[in-house]
């Protein structure tokens, strides 16, 4: 029988670690996925995740279901990769490649395995500069871009998950948009 969120951690509330390790399971890897598409960096991904389930596992006893575990977890997981940014930690250039299965520059630029070498290295230039343009981004426009485009949440979700209105996070993400643009249109004009 496949438990429930809400009976899990109610469970995992009342002491029960076999209840925790399955709510890990569940979401380990978008959390991992998320961290990785923001920081670029396995082994920085996996620091964030460690820091995301600590996190987790010494709040959860405060969980009051005021909001869907998942949208709490998230936001812990984008605190956690925004703090990590802002500490100076090791941090490379966000790239977007088959290791993160996104799919989303292989659309813009129709992606085929039958490619020529040439489209591949035009593939790759324009994966590259996309990559360095998301770097000319605030953490927290880069967080809302990934969040919307990548993992493809909903401006409310987005707005719950940073805790922020969503005035706000159409804002950060019209920003992050025309910033994007402008980087972009410098070099494709």
């Amino acid at each position: 029988m496949i438990l429930s969120d809400t009976e899990l951690i109610n469970r995992a509330q009342k002491g029960d670690e076999s209840a925790f390790n399955e709510l890990v399971c569940r979401y380990d890897r978008s959390v991992l996925s998320l961290a990785l598409k923001y920081v670029n960096d396995r082994d920085d991904a996996k620091d964030i995740y460690q820091e995301v389930f600590l996190r987790v596992f010494r709040g959860l006893k405060k969980f009051q279901f005021k909001s869907e575990f998942s949208t709490w977890l998230y936001r812990i997981t984008t605190n956690v990769c925004l703090t990590f940014i802002k500490s100076g930690k090791k941090h490379t250039m966000m790239r977007i490649d088959n290791d993160m299965e996104s799919e989303t520059i292989d659309n813009i630029v129709g992606a085929d395995e039958s490619n020529s070498p040439d489209e591949f290295l035009l593939r790759n230039e324009i994966t590259n500069n996309v990559n360095e343009a998301l770097e000319k981004l605030s953490p927290k426009q880069k967080m809302i871009f990934i969040l919307k485009h990548f993992e493809g949440y909903k401006i409310r979700e987005i707005s719950e998950i940073l805790n922020s209105s969503e005035g706000t996070i159409k804002k950060y993400l019209f920003e992050a948009n025309h910033k994007l643009r402008s980087v972009l249109s410098e070099l494709y004009v």
